[in-house]
């Protein structure tokens, strides 16, 4: 696991590549465009944990499985069937799925752990984090998450493919 064990400036969470947090508390990722200037926007997160995945299948796509391996957060959780050969904008929107699965995944178990409100249009009530849609749930990609989920606040710890997997992807 390629991961710092130094904080983050607020309180000693885990850092991982390619992953930073706003003032405001949200975890954002963005990559470069190998051979230009141009960056990609992944995306803004609750948690960074999904910032990490979006930024390990960006990196995957755009670089390789041979030159991405040594500076990807969760090198065992790829999925198997993902292209690199893939345009930037395809790139994006893959990475940026997969993100906001992970986000989906981890705030529904926050509010089954907190018996948080879920109203009949799909969206969470309660929660401090952005509220999602029910189209997250329905965007193509499916994830498995270990069920360790921690109180607010605690980082969530992935040291192994039961824990964090993105199994199946789908353009």
């Amino acid at each position: 696991m390629n991961r710092s064990e130094e904080g983050n400036g607020s309180g000693g969470e885990k850092k991982y590549i390619g992953v930073r947090r706003r003032t405001w508390g949200k975890w954002v990722s963005e990559i470069r465009v190998p051979g230009t200037r141009d960056r990609l926007w992944l995306g803004s997160y609750a948690n960074p944990e999904a910032a990490a995945v979006a930024h390990d299948i960006a990196l995957f796509c755009l670089r390789g499985p041979s030159l991405a391996d040594h500076r990807l957060n969760f090198p065992t959780c790829l999925p198997a069937c993902l292209e690199t050969d893939m345009s930037p904008r395809s790139i994006q929107k893959a990475a940026s799925d997969a993100g906001m699965a992970i986000d989906t995944e981890l705030a529904a178990k926050l509010a089954e752990k907190k018996d948080v409100k879920v109203i009949e249009s799909g969206m969470i009530q309660g929660l401090d984090s952005q509220i999602w849609e029910e189209e997250y749930y329905n965007s193509g990609v499916c994830y498995c998450l270990g069920s360790d989920l921690l109180l607010e606040g605690e980082a969530l710890n992935i040291s192994s493919i039961d824990d964090l997997e993105v199994c199946l992807w789908q353009f």
